[in-house]
């Protein structure tokens, strides 16, 4: 299974994928954000199609290699694949989630959701980013995500306002086991 945390910047994807890994037997987390930053980075040097903005989700590459390292963690584990990152652009979500679906027939989405005023007082209390630019830009994402994420096509809501981490992490578990258990009646 892959369990994908969609979700703003500041809302909490980490804390909650962190809790379910100590809750899921056998699962492992796989941020794709850390290959978000690395591309970034050589993008300066080695022209990617897509490079050149101010996010890493427009570098087609950083989409294959999302679904290429949820299928390696796949591969290395018995348990989910816990996939926290934060997705807004419907056609970049319905591709990596199109190969996350050919890598698994057990893909469930949730998209993690808080009023603006939480996500900030948030992302303030996680500490100021030394950065003006990169603030500014979490600052805009943040507002791009409050629109999007009212879809429901970004993954099932489950709301995180005045619910502590432990509390929505065991929310999510409830559904997978009720997803598996579902699933399992099907199959007989």
């Amino acid at each position: 299974m892959i369990v994908l945390i969609n979700g703003s910047f500041g809302v909490g994807k980490t804390t909650i994928a962190k809790l379910l890994r100590r809750r899921l037997p056998g699962s492992i987390i796989y941020d794709p954000e850390w290959a978000g930053v690395a591309l970034m980075r050589s993008a300066k040097w080695i022209p990617y199609q897509g490079s050149g903005t101010d996010d890493f989700q427009d570098i087609r590459l950083w989409r294959r290699l999302t679904i290429a390292g949820s299928k390696l963690s796949r591969h290395l584990v018995s348990g989910p694949v816990i996939v926290p990152m934060t997705f807004t652009d419907r056609v970049y979500f319905d591709e990596v989630l199109s190969g996350l679906n050919q890598v698994d027939s057990d893909v469930k989405v949730f998209c993690l959701r808080a009023t603006l005023s939480t996500i900030k007082q948030r992302l303030a209390q996680r500490g100021a980013d030394n950065d003006a630019r990169a603030a500014s830009w979490v600052a805009r994402r943040i507002i791009d995500c409050a629109e999007a994420h009212r879809d429901p096509h970004f993954g099932e809501p489950v709301e995180t306002d005045y619910r502590p981490p432990n509390e929505v992490a065991a929310d999510i578990e409830a559904k997978l086991i009720s997803f598996g258990t579902k699933r399992a009646r099907r199959a007989n």
